[in-house]
């Protein structure tokens, strides 16, 4: 059964807190498309989480570490979904952004806004399954939570679902910060500064991912 559950909590919670390609994505995700695709992103990487913590529980994620190639499979498909969002986001850096006042993602119609968080599930889960270190965390880490007695698929199970719902709730904070400047960020020079950094940020991490750095 699972132990030292304040102490997962905690280091979830902390690991949640770094910055990296979660926070990249929820970023250009709040300024693309508003919180409902921030949502959806949401959403998408914590079934990404439990994907992850299932197939460390089922043993089948253990073939990464004694397969090269299977590792390396995994470091080009995130880098991969990691370069084309920041091409993506540096592509619409070059366009002309919207004045606070225009509308934007909250005037949008119903139909766009489901659009929207059906495009963020897909991009959320994408970019947590092209993660590796989302691998590395649920083979290494996860089991030193679960203790050798009792059903260790059911408690591995139960921990990555604690996983997945400490990124949402961080990930919900973290865009609704996001989305209460958007009067600053949505400013043109501003916008188009901070679409740019988030964009050379997400090409960067992709490149270190598939490169294994």
């Amino acid at each position: 059964m699972p132990t030292r559950l304040p102490a997962f909590l905690l280091t979830t919670w902390l690991l949640a807190m770094l910055p990296g390609a979660g926070q990249a994505v929820m970023i250009r995700q709040v300024l693309a498309g508003g919180l409902r695709a921030a949502r959806g992103t949401i959403v998408g990487n914590a079934a990404g989480l439990l994907l992850w913590s299932m197939a460390a529980a089922a043993g089948l994620s253990a073939v990464l570490p004694a397969s090269p190639r299977a590792y390396t499979a995994i470091q080009i498909m995130g880098g991969i979904v990691l370069v084309a969002l920041g091409v993506r986001t540096l592509t619409a850096a070059r366009r002309a952004a919207p004045e606070p006042g225009e509308a934007g993602p909250v005037g949008a119609p119903a139909g766009a806004g489901r659009a929207g968080f059906r495009g963020g599930c897909a991009t959320g889960l994408g970019t947590s399954l092209g993660n590796p270190k989302a691998g590395v965390f649920a083979v290494s880490v996860l089991p030193q939570f679960v203790t050798g007695t009792g059903p260790v698929f059911l408690s591995s199970a139960l921990l990555g679902g604690v996983w997945a719902l400490v990124n949402a709730c961080w990930y919900l904070l973290f865009t609704w910060l996001v989305h209460r400047g958007r009067a600053l960020v949505t400013r043109p020079a501003v916008s188009r500064g901070l679409a740019l950094a988030t964009g050379i940020a997400l090409l960067a991490l992709g490149v270190a991912v598939a490169a294994g750095a």
